[in-house]
């Protein structure tokens, strides 16, 4: 027998409100607060493979980038956040929620961009722990989501060590710069999210840092040690 939902009620949608964690901090996106800082961290050198998966391209130009600033900071869903490296006070790059399904509870990360100040850095894994936490603690969503080209090896690589579980693929989804995109499926259930939110914490102690901030445990080892 199914789980009974009948006392479920439809969730409230995220609100713009910054989301504070101790090494980065998200702030609904302004284009004019956030505008020249997220602008520098699009614009370095390898910003065309770090683009190459997302739906848009590397701004050319400041000004050619303010249309853009303009239509996202509008945007209700997506809603875009900007990825603030507390350290040095920079923008270090955006994410969103997204297919916000409030009725269902159901919502999705994407939209990811980090540049290189944050990528591949504790940075990165708490500014998507923040959305994580405020979808099931704050919100009382029932599925957060995380979606990619079944060809990004990367980014799926990067769902399994966040603790997403694998659905599978939707063949010819989408069509994403002139090609096809298969979409590969994964998703965190509110049932799941305990555990994980444990292990999270525990890698992002700073305990779990040493003098030179690297990780003495991987957040994989957490996630065995809690379940997640």
């Amino acid at each position: 027998m199914s789980e009974s939902l009948k006392e479920w009620r439809p969730r409230p949608r995220p609100e713009r409100k910054a989301l504070e964690g101790r090494t980065v901090r998200l702030e609904p996106l302004s284009a004019a607060k956030h505008g020249d800082g997220l602008y520098e961290a699009s614009s370095v050198s390898d910003a065309g493979g770090r683009f190459a998966w997302l739906p848009d391209y590397p701004p050319e130009t400041r000004a050619a980038f303010q249309p853009w600033l303009d239509k996202v900071e509008a945007s209700e869903d997506p809603l875009f956040f900007a990825v603030i490296d507390k350290a040095s006070g920079k923008v270090a790059g955006r994410q969103t929620l997204m297919r916000i399904d409030a009725a269902n509870g159901v919502i999705e990360i994407g939209n990811i961009y980090w540049g290189p100040l944050i990528s591949r850095k504790p940075q990165a894994t708490e500014a998507q722990f923040l959305f994580t936490k405020y979808a099931f603690d704050e919100l009382g969503y029932r599925r957060y989501e995380w979606k990619c080209n079944n060809r990004n090896e990367p980014s799926k690589r990067a769902a399994e060590r966040f603790g997403f579980k694998f659905e599978g693929i939707f063949r010819q989804h989408l069509v994403v710069k002139g090609e096809n995109r298969d979409t590969a499926w994964y998703s965190i259930i509110d049932k799941e999210w305990p555990a994980l939110r444990r292990a999270y914490e525990a890698w992002l102690d700073p305990a779990n840092f040493d003098g030179e901030g690297r990780q003495k445990r991987r957040l994989e080892d957490f996630r065995a040690e809690f379940g997640a």
